[in-house]
């Protein structure tokens, strides 16, 4: 067995694990970086992965994997970053064990992010489409109860489809200050406040249910809802909800869109990027900048509270030099 087996062993079961606590999310990424990285390896050079060591795992071989991502696979940008972050997390936890490999460690960790422009394209909803999104759900079932509830949530909390799906009867708080306690990427707690039109569709929808560990968005079964069955019924309200509100036709609208929806209603209503930024559970103030980039009615705001210029309009007339007068005089 070669020293990268037992080394990639090691930091999945202990590092990431027992000393980082990475959540389950963040060990399952990292583990389909590792099995994507293999894979290549074998098909390149012919060496099972069992058999790879570092000598092997160069910087020429990491880039032509990153390169494989983007041409063969058509990964983004951030997902091959993302895809490197794996790579480089595990050669630095490998490099105070094998200082034998010292060259080929840091050769690896060398290799840089690619730099990639901040989208500004993101899909949100309007307030009609909200309400017409709302509308959808058939409140006489349960599973239309159960969805217009979890659609008010996401649109007026932000909540990611993780949080939403995890979220248990112990963790919403209907009294004073009512709130909900959200368990974030990173293992990140975090609390947000709810609106009264959201804690009274919640008192609704929980009213007969006991407290404690049972999901508030469960399953027919009492289970946890995964994301694609999020994405099932959601796709399933857009398309009823575009039959009164067209513009949802050209929409795509997932779950994060949800997420976007939240963030646009509180940046239009004044509320500072920074405050936002701790509502959504971002780490960095700059992934909250690309709603401002995005809202073309708070840059139209900010252009109306500017002081005008006091340019009047007209066409620009230049003024008559004096030599070519004298000549033309003559």
């Amino acid at each position: 067995m070669s020293r990268l087996a037992p080394t990639l062993q090691a930091f999945f079961t202990t590092r990431l694990s027992s000393q980082r606590g990475a959540s389950p999310h963040t060990v399952a990424a990292y583990g389909d970086t590792w099995r994507l990285l293999l894979g290549y390896v074998a098909t390149t050079t012919g060496t099972p992965p069992q058999a790879v060591d570092f000598s092997e795992l160069d910087a020429d071989l990491v880039s032509g994997f990153l390169t494989h991502l983007e041409t063969e696979r058509g990964n983004s940008v951030a997902t091959r970053n993302t895809r490197l972050s794996a790579v480089h997390s595990l050669f630095n936890y490998a490099s105070g064990r094998h200082p034998e490999d010292a060259a080929t460690i840091s050769a690896v960790l060398a290799i840089p992010m690619n730099r990639h422009q901040q989208r500004t394209d993101i899909t949100y909803l309007t307030d009609a489409e909200v309400t017409a999104l709302l509308a959808a759900p058939d409140r006489a079932t349960v599973a239309g109860r159960r969805d217009h509830a979890m659609l008010q949530v996401a649109v007026t909390t932000g909540l990611r489809v993780s949080e939403l799906t995890g979220l248990r009867l112990n963790d919403i708080h209907l009294g004073i200050g009512p709130h909900v306690l959200c368990h974030g990427k990173g293992r990140k707690d975090r609390t947000t406040p709810l609106d009264r039109d959201t804690v009274r569709v919640l008192r609704e929808l929980t009213k007969r249910r006991s407290t404690g560990d049972d999901f508030v968005f469960p399953t027919r079964t009492g289970t946890r809802m995964s994301r694609d069955a999020v994405a099932a019924r959601l796709d399933l309200h857009a398309t009823t909800a575009a039959e009164s509100c067209p513009s949802l036709n050209s929409k795509n609208i997932t779950a994060h869109t949800l997420r976007h929806t939240a963030a646009m209603r509180l940046l239009s209503v004044g509320i500072d990027t920074t405050v936002i930024a701790l509502w959504l559970g971002h780490e960095s103030i700059e992934t909250t900048q690309v709603y401002l980039h995005a809202d073309i009615r708070t840059k139209e705001k900010a252009l109306a509270r500017t002081r005008p210029t006091g340019t009047r309009p007209g066409r620009y007339r230049p003024q008559d030099d004096k030599l070519l007068a004298f000549l033309r005089a003559l």
